[in-house]
């Protein structure tokens, strides 16, 4: 998941893992142009409860909530 997220921020919503595998390589000497061409193949939903709370109606949140991959309170 991307590090930044605004303590107002509603959900978050990426790639994950592939990012940082990459920049390793390249910073062992790799050629970015040598690299192949990786397409995700997992996605991380992350919601703000809080936020959430004041945002959307009792039933959406709930069917929401119970799909995030993490919940931040």
């Amino acid at each position: 998941m991307p590090a930044a997220w605004s303590p107002t921020g509603l959900i978050r919503f990426g790639p994950t893992g592939t990012r940082p595998a990459i920049v390793d390589r390249i910073l062992k000497g790799e050629k970015p142009t040598d690299l192949p061409v990786q397409a995700p193949t997992k996605y991380e939903l992350a919601i703000n409860l809080k936020t959430a709370k004041a945002a959307w109606p009792h039933r959406c949140r709930i069917r929401l909530l119970a799909r995030a991959d993490e919940v931040i309170e």
